[in-house]
C-alpha cells in the first residue's frame, strides 16, 4: 500500500493502518527515544505512548507540511525530551546503582546502531564539523536549544540559526 494512502486510512483511523505504520516506523522511534531517555523499558513506554498519541491526534497530520516520518519523530523525540523531564524520571536517576552505568558502557556500540536504525547518520557524517555538532546534540541526545546553546558555549540566535541551516543542508544530501 502506498504511504499516502496508509496515513489517509491512519487519520480515518483504520486499525490496520496503525498496525502496519506502527510495524514500519516502531524501531526507528524507538531508536531515538532510547538515545535520549536511556532506559529499554523507559522507551518503550514513551514510544507506545507515542503512537497512541499519534493515533488520537491524525487528524493534525498534514502532508503539506512534511513527511509523516518526521511528524512522528518529532512526537517522538518531543515526549522523551518530556519524560527526561518529568519529576518521576529525576527521582528514578537519583538513587541509580553502579550496574546501571556498566550497562551504558557494554551498549554503546548497539546504542548507535538502535540510533541509526533509521540510517541518517550516514548523511550527518557528511555535514560540516559546526553541523555534526549542532545536529548530535539537539536530535540524538535530545537537547534543547538552551542546552546546546550552553553546551557549545555560542548564542542561543546562533544556535537556532546553525540548526536550521544545517536541517537544510541534510535535506539537499538527503534528496540528492
Amino acid at each position: 500500500m502506498q504511504l499516502d494512502a496508509l496515513v489517509e486510512q491512519f487519520k480515518k483511523k483504520d486499525e490496520k493502518a496503525f498496525e502496519t505504520l506502527y510495524h514500519m516506523y516502531s524501531k526507528s522511534m524507538h531508536g531515538v527515544i532510547f538515545n535520549i531517555v536511556r532506559d529499554n523499558d523507559i522507551a518503550e513506554e514513551v514510544m507506545q505512548d507515542v503512537f497512541i498519541k499519534a493515533w488520537h491526534n491524525a487528524e493534525t497530520y498534514a502532508a503539506e507540511k512534511g513527511r509523516f516520518f518526521t511528524w512522528i519523530l518529532n512526537i517522538s523525540r518531543n515526549a522523551a525530551i518530556d519524560k527526561t523531564r518529568s519529576k518521576s524520571f529525576k527521582n528514578a536517576k537519583q538513587n541509580l546503582n553502579s550496574d546501571f552505568f556498566v550497562d551504558i558502557l557494554e551498549t554503546t556500540e548497539s546504542l548507535n546502531n538502535t540510533t541509526d536504525a533509521i540510517g541518517i547518520k550516514k548523511f550527518v557524517k557528511k555535514l560540516g564539523e559546526k553541523c555534526k555538532q549542532v545536529i548530535e546534540l539537539l536530535y540524538f541526545k535530545g537537547y534543547t536549544q538552551s542546552e546546546a546553546s550552553e553546551a557549545l558555549d555560542m548564542p542561543i540566535g546562533t544556535v537556532k540559526t546553525r540548526n536550521r541551516q544545517c536541517i537544510q543542508e541534510l535535506r539537499t544530501i538527503v534528496l540528492k
